[in-house]
């Protein structure tokens, strides 16, 4: 007789009544968005965006449960173009036949389907064949395509909360799924699941199986961090929570924190970030928001990247937390990001303005007699080393302003240079 196939705990698990889902209160609590929905009777397309493990397979299959629907899922990953038609052909003969069911389609990680297979669910979407249900991990603004995302209403899923995470191992222990954890462990245990269900209930099966061999009586935090490692925390290099982990970085060097600044650099390499990404990212800071208020800074962080590339981890991040901290430190200013950012506008703008000819370079006879570079002061050759009131703009163009120093670190001597420079081309002039 074949053994019978264990089933895994998050299938055991799975919620069969909205009643049952923890978490995701504020879509599925009483008088909330999903709650009407299902209460309503009449299915609607949707994107359920949030981290792994926060339920979205789960909140579709009660969908599909609730409304007597025909429930058919697709992963992106996987699929193609003949999946979505084999659905279309399948909803079709459940439209058709006798009991003339609805169909829920399902696309687990719907990002991964390019701009073609997106628009394939379009005319079945409008034409009211089946209702479309997308999961993703990503900002579907960016990743779904406008068309369908007009088409569906966008819920956005949250990461469970601690006492979500222990309300799951007490149900995994009411199944006899796990033996007793103590507090300690408990506690551990939540934290290095990080608001992901699927990836607490594994580690819950990882630690049977292992409690079980060892003949463990209960789960305690020494044998909890034997069994488990180094705790690592989920990290999506590449995904939302990246680039929303490195723009607090960024904005707590440009708010001048040097704590939560090191604390942000040390979440980043503690889940797995790049070290060196890191070390290109100061130098962006120390470029954008620093700038010439200190421009130690930019040497600092090209330091610190070498450093890193020499000596390798982990040794070589903490050079990288010198620099952040320095960089939070610094006195800011984004003067010459403005200025870079409105002269590009500029030029993009105005078109090309032909060189004045004073200021062209003569290396032939030719050019020479063109006037090429006639009347040209040499400013070496004036006084102060300032050629003032020579004009470097284009030829009936209006001299711009476009780099204004701010009154703060070494920008304060150079808008003191500056207003000297303006004040004897006003003089000259």
């Amino acid at each position: 007789m074949a053994k019978a196939i264990p089933v895994p705990l998050a299938e055991r698990l799975r919620p069969k009544s909205l009643g049952e889902v923890i978490g995701q209160q504020h879509l599925l609590g009483e008088g909330k968005p999903l709650r009407i929905a299902f209460e309503s009777g009449r299915p609607h397309s949707c994107i359920l965006w949030g981290p792994p493990g926060t339920g979205k397979t789960t909140i579709a299959r009660l969908m599909a449960d609730a409304f007597d629907a025909q429930f058919i899922q697709i992963s992106a990953v996987l699929g193609g173009v003949k999946d979505i038609r084999d659905a279309v052909e399948a909803a079709t003969r459940a439209r058709d036949g006798l009991q003339q069911q609805s169909t829920i389609v399902f696309v687990d990680e719907v990002h991964r389907f390019n701009k073609s297979q997106q628009d394939a669910f379009l005319p079945h979407v409008e034409s009211g064949l089946f209702t479309f249900i997308g999961a993703t991990t990503e900002n579907p603004s960016f990743e779904v395509n406008s068309a369908l995302l007009s088409r569906a209403v966008v819920y956005v899923l949250q990461p469970l909360t601690e006492d979500d995470l222990k309300q799951i191992v007490g149900k995994a222990q009411a199944l006899a799924a796990v033996p007793p954890v103590e507090q300690a462990a408990l506690d551990r245990l939540v934290a290095y699941a990080d608001g992901d269900a699927r990836r607490l209930l594994n580690t819950l099966e990882t630690l049977d199986v292992a409690a079980k061999k060892e003949k463990v009586g209960e789960i305690t935090d020494e044998w909890l961090l034997k069994v488990l490692g180094e705790r690592m925390r989920r990290y999506d290099k590449g995904g939302e929570q990246f680039y929303d982990t490195i723009s607090a970085l960024h904005k707590s060097v440009r708010g001048s924190d040097p704590d939560a600044s090191l604390y942000w650099l040390m979440r980043m390499l503690d889940g797995g970030a790049d070290p060196r990404y890191m070390a290109r990212r100061m130098v962006r800071m120390a470029a954008e928001d620093i700038g010439l208020a200190d421009p130690r800074a930019l040497r600092l962080a090209l330091d610190a990247a070498e450093v890193y590339e020499r000596l390798g981890s982990p040794e070589g991040e903490l050079a990288l937390a010198e620099c952040v901290i320095y960089l939070a430190m610094a006195p800011k200013s984004n003067a010459v990001y403005v200025a870079f950012n409105e002269a590009k506008a500029w030029i993009r703008e105005d078109g090309t303005r032909p060189v004045p000819l004073h200021l062209r370079n003569a290396p032939t006879r030719l050019m020479k007699d063109l006037d090429y570079g006639k009347g040209y002061r040499y400013a070496h050759d004036e006084e102060g080393g300032y050629a003032a009131g020579e004009k470097y703009f284009p030829d009936a163009m209006e001299p711009q302003q476009f780099y204004r120093p701010v009154e703060r670190g070494l920008e304060m001597r150079i808008a003191e240079r500056l207003r000297e420079l303006r004040k004897r081309d006003d003089q000259e002039r």
